[in-house]
Parts: structure tokens; C-alpha cells; sequence
């Protein structure tokens, strides 16, 4: 690798990876006292706008340091050396140094060009009805897919200009799905069936196109807790939050609580908490514990807030959990770009499932515009090599995982969920005769099924399978027996 940075710039710029417009920002930073701004960790002197600018790059690379340590190696104290010395930076050097720590930055936030990546280009998608769009999504990591896409080029490839929107709560990417303020969302896996039936709100139906990921939650228990907490009978008194209530956290804690003598309804109290306030609750004692998406799990092991008590895929392993969803009018409006947008997430899920590619999506996905977290907690759970915080170390593959496909049977096991615990009234709801309609109404299997095929894929040919879980085992086409046995085992 060459050592001299206007070589370093030569092979960038051969390679591909430096943006033309490094070069104006390059000059026009040369025009506002390049020394002093260079040095902005010394004190705030120089042009503000330079300032602001170097500072900017800097966050999205790690820190200015890092950003052209990384590029220059040992060249590097070319460009840190004391603002007081008295020989100028050369303009043609810092243009090129610049340009470079530019293309660095660049590759640091976006990852690596989806050609790089494995894919053969842009795809051919017919007439789009529009091609600038906004996806709404949660930062966590269950949303890697829909995150992943834009940086790493897959909306491009299909034709899009997509721009990922950081929502605040499940509530607030309900409400703006209903007021039709964005394109497309990142969505609980049950809110799509909770919207379309008037669960909890007025009735707006919603299409599930795709699965983001299973598995990929866990239970964390207050650091304060440790050494007290070994099975779901020590939650009894407890404040756990989950993210939402119509969400799979909500109903695989109650499927463990449940089974282990406690009623969630009476036993504990379940309180909804938007993910990124749950590591502050654990800490101020407002939760005791947690059910939520990583790497909010992590972040609280890494924080030392919190040990993790139990992954969900070990209470069902390849469980749903988010999904790529959008509004049934805006679907009739845009056929072709609503199929072009699901090919794109379904192409991102099948990068994201193989393991080799991991590390690459965590740096790619933990800047400030996307999930905002230290890249080593966001590969921590993408990778599967974590700690629990209990001084314990973990190698699981498939903490979380990544497949498209929208199972029918992952529905019916929504409502019975639904149906048990009488969610949004669900009971009163929904009726033995309705579950396999409205799983074929909500969850877009069919459509999947045809779009994977499109794209050289191979997608079950079942739209329904026994699911296996770790206290039972559902058949979807017998989904009040099944909520009949679990209340008899449980004793509620």
C-alpha cells in the first residue's frame, strides 16, 4: 500500500472512492486559514464554517485522528503537527490529503458500493411512479435491512433515491403511517395485523411485505438484580419494559412469564418504553428489566447497566420480529415502486443473512445517522460474539438473523397472542373462522413468494409450517386449541 499521500490519493481516486466534490470543499477550506482549522481540537479559532465542516467528517469517521491515521499510517503526523509550526501546509498536499480523509469518511459511514458487494448492478424495474422516496424506521438493529439499504446501494440499484427517516417510537411510525406522512416503514411485526384490524386505534390497513429479521431480542435484567434472576418466577413484582404493545416483545414475554407461573397482567407490570429510553430506566429504577431489540441489550451490557438474562431465540428460534411495511392506498397508488422497494429489502435481507457480511453492515449501520451506537455493540449482536455482563462470553450465529420470507403462520400465532391476552380487544375481535384470512390479507406471502422468485431466488413453497417453540408447539390451522392449552397449563 503506498505510504506517500498524494500516492494513497492517486490510487483512490483510480479506485473509484473519492467523491469529485471533495475537491470544492477541499478549496474552499484552503481559503479560511487551513492551520488553524485543521487543529480545531486545540481551541475553537479559524473559520466556524470550516470548523463545523472538519468536525462533521471527523464524527463520521471516528474522530479526525483516526479518520486520516487510517488513511495516511504513518504519514499521519504530516497533517497534526502543532498549527504554530512555521511552515505551511503545501495547497496541492492538503488538497489531496483532504480529498483522501474525504473518501475515507466516506467509505467509514456508507460502507462498501453494493457492486463491491456482490451484486451485478443496477436491475432492471419498468416504470417507477416515484423514484424519490422516505422509509421510516427505529434504530435498532432489527431494522438493518431497511437501514443498510441506503448507504450500502441497494435502493439505488432498483432505481430509487430513498431516504431513511429516524422515527422516535412505535407510536409516533403508527400515527405518521396513518396520516400517509412518509412512503414506507420499519414496523413491528403485529402492528401491520393490530392497524388493519382497529386494534387499539381506528382501522387502516397495512400491508406486511417482508420479515426484517428473526430472532434478535433478548431479556435484560437491571445490574442491580444480579444474582436474583434465574427463571421467570424471579420477575414476579418486577417493571419490564417493552417497545410497544402490539409488538413480539410484548408477546414472547408474556409466553415466558406465563409459563412460568406469572400473570403478566397481574404478577408484573408491563410498561411500553420507546427503545431508546431503556437503558436510562434501567439505570434510574424505573425497569427493573427489559424485553427490547438489540443493541439496546448490548448497549446496556456495555454501559454496565444491565446483564442479559435470556435471548428470544431461545424461546422460539427463527421467530419474526420487524418488517418492512406500508399502507394498502399508497400500495394501489405505486404498484411498481412499492414492488421495486420490497425487491430492494428483500435483496438487502439475504446480504445481511450471511455471516461473512456482518462486520461490514455494523460499521456501516452504527453512525450517527443510522442507529447511533459504538460499532463494536452494534457487531456484537450482529456477529453473535458477545458478553452477557455477568463476566460470560457468547459465540451465537444467529442471535439475529435475516430472512425475508412473511410466513403465514407467523400471523396466526400473532393473533392467537392477540386473542389470549385480549390485546386491543382482540377476543372480542377475532373469531376462530378469521385467522387464516387475515394472515392472507396482511402478510403479502403470495406476493413474496413471486417477487423472490423474480429475483433467481428460491422461497418456500408453503405458506404455512408448524411453528416450534421452546414450551409448545403451534399448528396455525388449530389456533384456538392451541390458546385453549396454554391457558390450561399456565392456569390463566
Amino acid at each position: 500500500m503506498p505510504q506517500e499521500p498524494e500516492e494513497l490519493m492517486d490510487d483512490l481516486r483510480r479506485m473509484g472512492l473519492v467523491d469529485p466534490a471533495a475537491y470544492p470543499v477541499a478549496d474552499a477550506v484552503c481559503a479560511a486559514e487551513l492551520r488553524q482549522a485543521l487543529f480545531f481540537r486545540n481551541a475553537s479559532r479559524g473559520n466556524p464554517q470550516v470548523e463545523a465542516l472538519l468536525r462533521d467528517l471527523a464524527e463520521e469517521a471516528g474522530g479526525l485522528d483516526q479518520a486520516f491515521a487510517a488513511a495516511f499510517g504513518p504519514q499521519a503526523g504530516r497533517f497534526f503537527s502543532k498549527v504554530s509550526r512555521s511552515t505551511p501546509l503545501g495547497r496541492r498536499t492538503f488538497l489531496k490529503g483532504l480529498a483522501a480523509g474525504a473518501a475515507l469518511v466516506t467509505l467509514t459511514n456508507c460502507g462498501v458500493k453494493r457492486e463491491q458487494a456482490g451484486g451485478s448492478g443496477p436491475v432492471e424495474v419498468g416504470d417507477l411512479e416515484k423514484k424519490t422516496l422516505k422509509v421510516g424506521f427505529i434504530p435498532i438493529t432489527c431494522a438493518t435491512p431497511i437501514i443498510m439499504a441506503k448507504p450500502m446501494g441497494f435502493y439505488e440499484r432498483y432505481g430509487m433515491d430513498v431516504e431513511v427517516v429516524k422515527m422516535p417510537s412505535w407510536g409516533a411510525v403508527r400515527d405518521s403511517a396513518i396520516a400517509g406522512e412518509l412512503d414506507a416503514y420499519h414496523m413491528l411485526a403485529p402492528m401491520p395485523i393490530a392497524m388493519t384490524l382497529g386494534l387499539g386505534t381506528a382501522p387502516f390497513s397495512v400491508k406486511l411485505a417482508s420479515i426484517e429479521n428473526i430472532n434478535g431480542q433478548a431479556i435484560t435484567v437491571a445490574k442491580r438484580h444480579a444474582g436474583k434472576v434465574k427463571e421467570a418466577k424471579d420477575f414476579k413484582g418486577f417493571v419490564i419494559g417493552v417497545p410497544f404493545p402490539f409488538s413480539m416483545h410484548n408477546l414472547l414475554l408474556r409466553y415466558y412469564l406465563a409459563h412460568g407461573g406469572i400473570n403478566p397482567d397481574t404478577d408484573v407490570q408491563i410498561r411500553p418504553v420507546p427503545p431508546p429510553d431503556s437503558i436510562a430506566q434501567l439505570v434510574a429504577g424505573d425497569l427493573d428489566a427489559m424485553l427490547m431489540p438489540d443493541p439496546f441489550n448490548q448497549r446496556a451490557v456495555y454501559e454496565d447497566a444491565g446483564f442479559i438474562h435470556l435471548l428470544t431465540k431461545d424461546l422460539w428460534n427463527g421467530h419474526p420480529c420487524c418488517a418492512f411495511a406500508t399502507g394498502e392506498p399508497w400500495i394501489q397508488e405505486h404498484p411498481n415502486t412499492f414492488r421495486a422497494l420490497n425487491k430492494a429489502i428483500i435483496d438487502a435481507t439475504n446480504y445481511a443473512h450471511k455471516q461473512d457480511n456482518r462486520v461490514e453492515i455494523a460499521k456501516a449501520i452504527s453512525g450517527r445517522a443510522f442507529l447511533n451506537q459504538p460499532p463494536e455493540v452494534v457487531e456484537a449482536v450482529l456477529t453473535g460474539k458477545f458478553e452477557n455482563g455477568l463476566g460470560e462470553t457468547f459465540n451465537v450465529p444467529d442471535r439475529i438473523d435475516f430472512n425475508p420470507y412473511p410466513w403465514q403462520s407467523f400471523a396466526n400465532w400473532i393473533q392467537s397472542q392477540l386473542v389470549r391476552w385480549d390485546l386491543g380487544k382482540a377476543a372480542s375481535m377475532i373469531q376462530a373462522g378469521d385467522f387464516d384470512a387475515n394472515s392472507a390479507s396482511i402478510f403479502l406471502t403470495s406476493e413474496a413468494q413471486e417477487l423472490e422468485r423474480s429475483m433467481g431466488l428460491n422461497p418456500p413453497a408453503e405458506q404455512f409450517r408448524v411453528e416450534k417453540l421452546a414450551f409448545d408447539t403451534f399448528d396455525p390451522k388449530q389456533p384456538m386449541q392451541y390458546i385453549d392449552e396454554q391457558k390450561k397449563r399456565d392456569g390463566f
